[in-house]
């Protein structure tokens, strides 16, 4: 399968779960304690577990669509997400939507489009293990601290937690997403993987919680853009078609910044019309 439908299928999926998990998590109990104490009642609840289903699917099909596509645009497609959430909010959940959020999401398929435009297939560079997992190791251990400390504080802080553990997700499975499936799970930067993916899950679930969906997954998906395109370009040898730079430069600004508008605080999309 090409990584483009690879990286369409893998935006649907994160939609749906972003959805389905927010109007779950917003429903749960609010307790004292860590993210993962949170987890732990919402699998009790089927619309979060399909939700959460759907969240893994998206994973799986960006994970794919990494062994040949640069990080930039793997994540540009997935953070584009939360405007299929919002488009199925509108239509599903009778979220309200302003005429500037329409134009907000134009401006993210505009953006998406330079991004497809200026990309190059390409296999990243291999992360040396030893040195991957003190680099790419400590960052979380400082995500479970900080996210305990901060959940009585603004919700972003959270989601800026979130997105710095996808962040580490996305990183190592642009490394190891070339690799065969024994070789993989022999790999111990794959399990690092997981343990990020299951940190940055825990910091979702709280986020979302304490914030509006698309707030939250603003400020993650915000975060884990910018970080995986900083890495993918400078360490992991992710190309851009020459001549195309300004595109991606471009492309990069627009989507973030059309994340960031549709989860500002001030936007009504997130509310339930009643």
């Amino acid at each position: 399968m090409s990584g483009y439908l690879e990286l369409v299928f893998s935006t649907a999926l994160y939609g749906l779960g972003i959805v389905a998990q927010t109007v779950a998590a917003q429903r749960a109990d609010v307790r004292p304690g860590t993210g993962l104490g949170l987890l732990a009642r919402l699998a009790k609840d089927r619309l979060y577990l399909f939700g959460f289903a759907g969240q893994v699917g998206g994973f799986g099909f960006a994970f794919l669509a990494r062994a040949e596509l640069p990080l930039y645009l793997v994540q540009a497609g997935s953070s584009c997400a939360v405007g299929l959430a919002t488009a199925f909010g509108l239509l599903v959940l009778k979220w309200r939507v302003r005429p500037l959020e329409i134009a907000v999401l134009v401006m993210m398929a505009i953006g998406l489009v330079l991004l497809v435009t200026a990309s190059e297939s390409s296999v990243a560079k291999d992360i040396p293990t030893v040195p991957g997992l003190v680099l790419l190791g400590l960052p979380l251990l400082v995500i479970v601290f900080c996210s305990r400390a901060a959940q009585g504080s603004n919700s972003v802080i959270v989601s800026v937690l979130a997105g710095t553990a996808f962040a580490v997700v996305a990183i190592i499975g642009r490394s190891v997403a070339d690799e065969s499936p024994a070789d993989m799970l022999l790999n111990p930067l794959t399990w690092l993987m997981i343990v990020a993916a299951l940190v940055g899950q825990s910091c979702l679930a709280v986020a979302l919680q304490r914030g509006t969906a698309t707030s939250s997954v603003a400020a993650t998906d915000a975060t884990t853009v910018v970080l995986t395109s900083v890495i993918g370009l400078g360490m992991l040898g992710d190309r851009i078609t020459p001549g195309w730079e300004w595109a991606v430069g471009f492309g990069m600004t627009l989507v973030v910044a059309g994340v960031l508008v549709l989860g500002s605080p001030n936007r009504t999309t997130a509310e339930v019309a009643g």
